[in-house]
């Protein structure tokens, strides 16, 4: 079986493919690959809930966010020498936020054992639209590193901490529609 997946595309587009391929019966996409880290939650706001109601997986690129979330640069350092951040700061990243989750996903690591990039691999696991990650190690320690991530197991609270320090902010129109919801709840 042979399925259909697009790579950086936008939810409108994705949208207007999955309407035209309705449409003339042809096969649908069935998954994106993308860009989607604790870093970088961007795809949060139209992607993922394109994808849930439609139900496209998502196959993630760059889940450390170029080795940024396994923790080795310190906050305000220079990337490590070699290190794919030291190349190029890519992908780009809210540098604040991100550092603010690494310290907690530091914490979450030790009570578990294991490394932050594993907390940070686990975190992506966990969520229910990712379908799979796309690992990008340099070396056999990092690939095992990495693997073993499949095998930590969050709690509901770890997950939390997490998406509430690295959540990103609304645009509208969702704090609009945040607002509008929030005052006719109260």
């Amino acid at each position: 079986m042979r399925y259909v997946g697009v790579s950086n595309w936008a939810a409108w587009q994705i949208a207007k493919a999955l309407g035209i391929s309705a449409h003339l019966g042809l096969s649908r996409f069935s998954s994106l690959q993308a860009y989607y880290s604790v870093a970088g939650r961007d795809l949060e706001r139209e992607i993922v809930p394109l994808l849930e109601s439609e139900g496209v997986g998502l196959l993630v690129w760059g889940p450390l966010a170029g080795g940024l979330l396994s923790g080795k640069q310190a906050r305000g350092a220079k990337a490590p020498e070699g290190s794919r951040r030291g190349a190029a700061a890519f992908p780009p990243v809210d540098y604040d936020r991100a550092y603010d989750a690494l310290d907690v996903m530091r914490g979450i690591a030790e009570t578990h054992g294991v490394s932050v990039a594993q907390i940070a691999l686990a975190w992506l696991l966990h969520q229910k639209v990712v379908s799979s990650v796309i690992v990008g190690a340099k070396r056999m320690d990092q690939l095992e590193d990495n693997l073993e991530a499949a095998h930590v197991s969050l709690t509901d609270e770890e997950q939390t901490a997490i998406a509430e320090i690295s959540k990103i902010p609304a645009e509208y129109p969702a704090w609009m529609i945040e607002l509008w919801s929030h005052s006719r709840r109260t």
